[in-house]
């Protein structure tokens, strides 16, 4: 890939990640400042603080990681950087699938019209059991990160003490890691919350089918407004669920090692890693009526502040 390309590859990432930054600070500064009025928030705005936090932080120090393992690339695979940059990033990752996964289904229980059982105890249960179900998002992400953490102070302890099974190479030795180690590790911590988030689209999807049956049976047509409030709620999930499914493929694939920075697609897959983070944040504001009159105030303001 050309220099040029590269360039503009890297400058897109910047430019994404900044975007990010300022959506999810938004989220948060709008909600800690409801926080603090009101004294609570609801449940869904809760884990949206707690997402909104999270994806900020992970969105910093992605980018200080990326660059550094750009711009330094021998110090980053064999000096301490790697472990550091990935204690947090680790966390910060797992954290933000399972806060992702449970809005997805808090936002089922929500909308979705089952009348089972079981069902309906979850709705009742539910919210108030947000507080329960990040505090075991965190602790999940907590053990999850000492287990990449062991695998990068491993690798770390390998360049140190440069004794390798079967005669291999640091490198063959580091590649065999993540191919057999971080790989299996990466697929298998992201696929627990990945699955919870399909199901609660898969539910979902048969509530909004059974919906419009219904409608149609009775007279009523897609101009409805429950009809259109279920599109617009599907619409908004599909289009996290596109997001989601980029960016668990390309932690999937990253974690194999196939994208290092000398890679001519470095760049694009980085974009492609943190694009759910970068651009779903604006969805949710659009689809929010709380975050939708904020972001209309700040543009109010900064109207008024031009034309001053």
């Amino acid at each position: 890939m050309q220099p040029a390309v590269s360039a503009f590859f890297m400058l897109l990432f910047v430019l994404l990640c900044v975007l990010g930054i300022l959506a999810n600070g938004f989220i948060v500064l709008v909600l800690s400042r409801e926080r603090m009025q009101r004294g609570r928030l609801l449940p869904s705005d809760v884990i949206l603080l707690s997402l909104g936090a999270s994806r900020f932080c992970l969105q910093c120090v992605g980018m200080m990681n990326n660059f550094y393992y750009y711009l330094h690339l021998e110090e980053y695979s064999t000096g301490p950087a790697r472990q550091f940059f990935g204690l947090h990033w680790d966390f910060l990752n797992s954290a933000t699938f399972w806060f992702g996964s449970w809005l997805s289904v808090l936002f089922c229980m929500k909308i979705a019209s089952f009348t089972h059982p079981t069902f309906l105890w979850l709705r009742w249960r539910l919210p108030g059991s947000v507080p329960w179900l990040l505090g075991a998002s965190l602790l999940i992400s907590f053990l999850v990160t000492l287990l990449f953490f062991w695998g990068n102070h491993a690798v770390y302890q390998g360049f140190l003490i440069r004794k390798y099974p079967g005669n291999m190479t640091f490198q063959q030795w580091s590649r065999r890691l993540e191919t057999h180690y971080f790989l299996p590790l990466k697929f298998i911590t992201l696929s627990v919350p990945c699955s919870v988030f399909l199901v609660s689209i898969a539910l979902l999807i048969n509530s909004l089918r059974r919906h419009r049956g219904r409608m149609r049976r009775s007279g009523h047509g897609l101009q409805d407004p429950s009809s259109q409030a279920h599109t617009r709620a599907l619409q908004s999930l599909v289009s996290f669920l596109i997001l989601y499914a980029l960016s668990f493929a390309s932690l999937v694939v990253d974690a194999a090692g196939f994208f290092c920075s000398q890679s001519d697609w470095y760049w694009p897959w980085q974009i492609l890693i943190y694009l759910c983070t970068s651009v779903h944040p604006y969805i949710l504001i659009l689809s929010n009526l709380r975050l939708r009159g904020g972001c209309r105030q700040l543009l109010l303001l900064v109207r008024g502040s031009q034309m001053a």
